[in-house]
């Protein structure tokens, strides 16, 4: 989820059934017949499913490659750890049949989208448990990079403050106690090493299944950064507000890592509605209920 875009970008390949049978046939043979369905597209990939059991991961745009290629390094070496599932690729395609980009053959997993199915409240421990194991891992020495996650939430101010002052303008979603909440992520000091993690934990990127939290997907943004980045998730999922307490203490946040997280909750917010509302809907309902459960919290 790139700081600068205006809206959803546009693709830069475009991803038929001619051609995904065209890259099975050439690189994974035993897979061709399977059949085929388009299930999603982000704003860096498309996702296929494949058969019945498995699915494939496809970048739409060029700067995605290189995030499919970090999953297909680092995700087998996090998921033997982690409480709950994520997409290990259990191949990895490379370019092929016109089509520029690396590409992966996943598991299915069974589950719709937080947004569409939120979380039980009750689920807020289980949140909490497994950010807190994403980054209790040990870093390796030289971790993936990602500049759009790995910096200090100071590093979003242009870019964020440019989008508040258009909403603030153009929709009530900007509130004094927002801006009160913004300004004080910007001045809280990290207080954490940093550590692994996800980059982009919003409520697309969460599967749901009968309430419970289900698998956590879309890691091309896993990096080493500031572990209030992924806590930020905290306001984009639960609408209990007793539910975001009761994650906030299972995880066992200080005030500081607190105050950043709803900083990146505010950037977050403020990203997917100003861009969604002008091409994706779901992106522009999602920022707006974060914005919205972050007022909330302050009364």
């Amino acid at each position: 989820m790139s700081a600068d875009a205006a809206r959803t970008p546009e693709a830069e390949v475009e991803i038929t059934e001619a051609l995904v049978r065209a890259l099975l046939k050439e690189q994974q043979g035993d897979l061709a017949s399977l059949p085929i369905s388009f299930v999603g597209e982000g704003w860096d990939n498309v996702m296929v499913r494949l058969g019945d059991d498995l699915a494939l991961r496809l970048p739409r745009r060029a700067i995605a490659d290189e995030l499919i290629r970090k999953e297909q390094t680092w995700l087998p070496v996090l998921a033997p750890h982690l409480p709950l599932p994520v997409p290990v690729p259990l191949r990895s395609g490379q370019p092929g049949c016109g089509y520029p980009f690396a590409w992966s053959v996943l598991a299915w997993i069974d589950g719709e989208a937080a947004d569409l199915a939120p979380p039980a409240p009750s689920e807020a421990p289980a949140l909490a448990r497994f950010l807190r194991t994403l980054h209790g891992q040990p870093l390796p020495d030289a971790p993936p990079s990602n500049s759009v996650r790995d910096c200090p939430l100071t590093e979003k101010r242009p870019d964020t403050e440019r989008r508040m002052a258009i909403l603030k303008k153009e929709t009530r979603a900007i509130t004094p106690g927002l801006e009160a909440v913004w300004a004080e992520g910007l001045a809280t000091p990290i207080d954490l090493p940093q550590s692994w993690i996800a980059g982009d934990v919003h409520a697309r990127n969460v599967l749901v299944r009968n309430g419970e939290l289900a698998a956590f997907i879309d890691w091309g943004d896993m990096c080493a950064g500031d572990p209030a980045t992924d806590l930020a998730s905290i306001w984009g999922l639960f609408e209990d507000a007793a539910a975001r307490r009761a994650a906030t203490e299972a995880y066992g946040m200080s005030e500081a890592t607190i105050a950043r997280a709803r900083g990146w909750a505010v950037f977050y917010g403020v990203i997917l509605l100003e861009t969604g509302r002008h091409d994706h809907p779901r992106h522009a309902k999602m920022g707006a209920d974060t914005l919205r459960r972050l007022s909330e919290d302050l009364t």
